[in-house]
């Protein structure tokens, strides 16, 4: 079996993000994805987290001191299906406990917000619509 082949086995099962506070983190994810932890059980050093319905990465909340970093190199985007939806899930997910990311890097005309979630890691919400128009 080549390299290739054996690859192709592999699916993208688990995003694993740091957090201070791991039970804080995980109120929001779960109100912001409507995910619950898979075993049932929020402790203090790692959760994972799973969709409540159907099927998709599970995102996994391990006990972390490190600093976040201001523009990271892996963050996850979320996607709305238009400029609208996109509006509301922002002042949803900011009324979850959400900020708003005085973002630098913003092209002219953007098609993503960033935000950062209750323990500082950024994430994009992104209008999937914008490059219809």
């Amino acid at each position: 079996m080549t390299a290739v082949e054996s690859a192709r086995v592999l699916h993208l099962g688990t995003i694993v993000m740091g957090a201070s506070d791991v039970r804080r983190a995980v109120a929001f994810w779960s109100a912001a994805l409507d995910y619950v932890p898979r075993d049932g059980k929020v402790n203090d050093d790692f959760v994972v987290l799973t969709p409540r319905e159907g099927h998709g990465p599970g995102i996994a909340l391990d006990s972390s001191d490190s600093p976040v970093q201001q523009h990271p190199r892996v963050h996850l985007d979320l996607y709305a299906a238009d400029a609208e939806e996109q509006t509301a899930e922002v002042e949803r997910l900011v009324s979850l406990g959400a900020s708003r990311v005085d973002w630098d890097l913003y092209p002219a005309d953007p098609d993503f917000v960033v935000l950062a979630d209750t323990e500082g890691n950024r994430f994009c919400v992104i209008d999937t619509s914008h490059a219809e128009s």
